[in-house]
């Protein structure tokens, strides 16, 4: 009796074993399949450039990182631009030499890490860190307003951005944390050690800025920061970044390269990347899996006193990353009532009211946790009689809400704010829905209104539909003004 459950045993592990291995061969085949279909990858896919490692970074300053950004943009002039096909020498195409949107053609590169200083001597130092496959085009509004509280803002670009998306196939996570330390480093030697210094991250750069900061506790070498601020921060990405890099097992083999790739789009926006490879994605996940373990290290250790005041700012719909992340894996570990979460609802007055999904409708009740929280928390929100927003929110410790009303209507047009339009304000050349005409990047990607034939556009018209810019973004300045002018009188 005792062989014949053996061999049953046996039987079913063997039959288990030959039904995944042919969901693996089946997943494999379909991934290779899908990766056949589709544009084919370009030069500016293909060509990868030569990135410091972590080590070089570590060693190198800012004057030595800028000098090898010079090599970088020699070598995409001449692998690149100056090897387009016919077909791909066109306006829409930022690495064509005579596209109005060519980076190049611009006043300034905001491709390229930048520092400004303020006048008279500094009062505080900033680092300003961007996101994924983004530039430091996305910080510039904030380091603006830095410099004009008399910090130094020191915005660098994070290896395998701002060049070609090629660059981010080859890429590791820690070379973003080297550039962070480098940037931190610049930061405090231009400004001094006895003044404040201020983090500001969006999206993986809010990651980045976590990680230095708990990575300061154990290394009395680094800077500390005074104080974080963040917009829509990468705490927590969707689970299928987890098994990003087994979609691209299938580029083993040439015929199947683009499974290497999530997407495979024009280029059309001079400083974010619209394709997608998978090790961004693999890349992301493993940073995000490194904070949480040293989020959770430090919180075990009851060492989160020792974190400085974070204020976060989150859409309550988030494609890119988790909002119940922020909540749970970052905002509920803090033992500190320095830190406030300000969470952005969906507008309720919006035109598209009636098609809203019900999950995104419910999901601020469902996100946030019942006071009293070791932190402040703050809902921006309207009702679906009014457009005027108003803000509600909690103190550390406390039930009882206190309401304001903030003088800001939610466009009819915008049923929420997204990931991406956090860090810009509506008057932005680029992404604004009400651009400055004296702000012209060549295109204006979020006052377009699309209307026509499908196919007909270069661009998704997902893409084009995501919200881009934030019309609480004087709001948000008026939020960080309160800790910068705290840190200031001290």
């Amino acid at each position: 009796m005792k062989g014949f459950v053996v061999r049953g045993v046996k039987r079913t592990l063997k039959w288990v074993v030959m039904l995944l291995l042919a969901c693996v061969v089946t997943v494999f085949g379909v991934r290779a399949f899908d990766s056949l279909r589709g544009p084919p990858l370009e030069v500016w896919h293909k060509f990868v450039p030569d990135e410091l490692s972590p080590s070089e970074i570590d060693a190198a300053d800012w004057t030595a990182y800028l000098a090898h950004e010079d090599v970088l943009y020699d070598e995409i002039l001449k692998n690149v631009t100056g090897k387009l096909d016919v077909e791909d020498r066109a306006a829409w195409n930022r690495y064509f030499a005579g596209s109005p949107i060519n980076p190049t053609g611009f006043a300034q590169n905001y491709n390229r890490s930048f520092l400004l200083m303020p006048d008279g001597a500094p009062k505080g130092a900033s680092v300003l860190l961007h996101g994924l496959t983004d530039s430091p085009y996305s910080m510039r509004h904030f380091a603006e307003y830095y410099r004009g509280k008399g910090f130094v803002a020191v915005v660098i670009r994070m290896p395998g951005h701002g060049t070609v998306p090629g660059g981010l196939t080859e890429v590791h996570w820690e070379s973003w944390m080297a550039a962070t330390r480098l940037a931190v480093r610049e930061a405090v030697a231009r400004a001094g050690s006895n003044v404040p210094l201020h983090l500001v991250g969006y999206s993986n750069g809010g990651a980045l800025a976590v990680k230095y900061t708990i990575d300061t506790l154990d290394d009395q070498t680094m800077p500390k920061p005074t104080r974080i601020s963040l917009m829509s921060p990468m705490i927590g990405i969707t689970a299928f970044a987890r098994f990003a890099g087994l979609a691209a097992i299938p580029a083993v083999f040439p015929a199947f390269v683009k499974a290497s790739w999530l997407g495979i789009l024009p280029e059309f926006n001079p400083f974010k990347y619209n394709s997608f490879p998978v090790n961004a994605a693999r890349q992301s996940y493993e940073l995000t899996r490194d904070l949480q373990a040293a989020i959770n290290r430090v919180a075990t250790a009851g060492r989160t006193t020792e974190l400085p005041p974070i204020l976060a700012f989150q859409s309550i719909v988030d494609f890119t990353v988790s909002t119940p992340a922020v909540v749970t894996a970052l905002f509920d570990q803090l033992h500190n009532d320095g830190s406030e979460l300000v969470l952005f609802d969906i507008n309720r007055a919006s035109t598209f009211s009636l098609v809203i999904d019900p999950a995104a409708d419910s999901a601020i009740a469902h996100i946030l946790p019942p006071g009293p929280r070791r932190y402040a928390a703050t809902i921006i929100e309207n009702s679906a009689g009014s457009s005027e927003t108003r803000e509600r929110r909690a103190a550390a410790g406390d039930v009882t809400e206190t309401r304001r009303d903030l003088g800001i209507a939610y466009p009819y047009d915008l049923y929420s704010l997204s990931h991406i339009a956090l860090p810009f304000p509506l008057s932005d050349g680029l992404y604004g829905m009400q651009p400055d005409p004296l702000d012209d990047f060549g295109v204006n990607l979020g006052a377009l209104a699309s209307r026509g034939e499908a196919g007909t556009l270069i661009a998704s018209l997902d893409t084009l539909m995501r919200a881009s810019s934030n019309p609480f973004f004087s709001y948000m300045v008026t939020r960080i003004d309160v800790g910068v002018n705290a840190d200031l009188a001290r």
